[in-house]
């Protein structure tokens, strides 16, 4: 930038010292999908960094037995219950934050995500829908709604849950590889079209990651083999290695990246035909 010129947004590391740049003190946050796996990881890995968090999910009795876990822990953690595909569970999701973050929230992370696996001419128009509203439409229409928020804050930052399977071609069925690579379009354009507001988006794209969800698919050691075949780290990756990358693009230390998707792989996508050998 020439000397001059009038800055636009903020930059969050301005005159901060290191630590600084690497905590989230004071900061607030909304993570969807929020008890289970790589949600879970996320929320531990804000709160570790000082973030007041805001959890949701759909189950209650696994909500509440997460928020008294973090709060046993001395953590400033709220939640609720809300069901992110449907309209009104969103609305009333973003009333709560308000209110319970005083108009303002300088983190959302788009977590929510499911899969149906068919032949693509098995699908229904059911599954399109679901597949769509759980993945796309929840994640759009959140980045929407909490925009006064996110724009109240000054400095704030969207991450987007995405996958790998939005960035290559996987075996996985057609329409949640349609879902992830939308995520990831979406991160781009608002990352330009919202950076005048002081607000960054991203996408982070995970391979396979030991979840519950995952677990169900790799039980099949043949399967389980082809992955680890095609990982150059030669393992499947741990939901706090997705958690921390997110956490960092919330960090004050990553205000000049926005519009980005980073894959967390283990150097899938990076090997194409290099010749994997133990």
């Amino acid at each position: 930038m020439q000397a001059g010129k009038e800055k636009r947004g903020t930059n969050m590391a301005e005159n901060g010292s290191t630590a600084s740049r690497w905590r989230l003190h004071e900061k607030t946050a909304l993570v969807t999908g929020a008890t289970k796996g790589i949600g879970k990881a996320i929320v531990e890995e804000l709160l570790g960094l000082g973030a007041k968090v805001y959890a949701c999910a759909r189950s209650e009795s696994d909500l509440q037995k997460c928020l008294n876990e973090w709060k046993g822990s001395g953590h400033l953690v709220h939640g609720s219950t809300s069901d992110v595909t449907k309209e009104d569970s969103r609305v009333q999701l973003v009333k709560q934050v308000s209110e319970t973050f005083n108009g303002k929230l300088d983190i959302l992370v788009n977590n929510v995500g499911t899969n149906v696996k068919k032949p693509t001419v098995d699908y229904s128009a059911d599954d399109y829908s679901f597949l769509f509203s759980t993945n796309l439409e929840s994640a759009f229409r959140l980045n929407q709604l909490a925009f006064p928020l996110l724009r109240s804050a000054g400095s704030s930052s969207i991450v987007n849950v995405s996958s790998v399977a939005g960035v290559t071609g996987m075996d996985l069925g057609t329409i949640y590889p349609m879902c992830k690579a939308a995520m990831n379009q979406m991160a781009k354009n608002l990352g330009c079209e919202w950076a005048k507001y002081g607000i960054r988006v991203n996408s982070v794209s995970p391979w396979f990651i030991d979840t519950p969800l995952a677990q169900e698919v790799l039980a099949d050691q043949a399967y389980y083999d082809a992955i680890i075949g095609r990982t150059p780290l030669r393992r499947i990756g741990e939901p706090h290695e997705v958690a921390s990358t997110v956490a960092f693009l919330c960090l004050p230390a990553s205000s000049y990246i926005t519009g980005q998707n980073i894959t967390i792989d283990g150097g899938f996508t990076a090997s194409g035909f290099y010749p994997l050998k133990d």
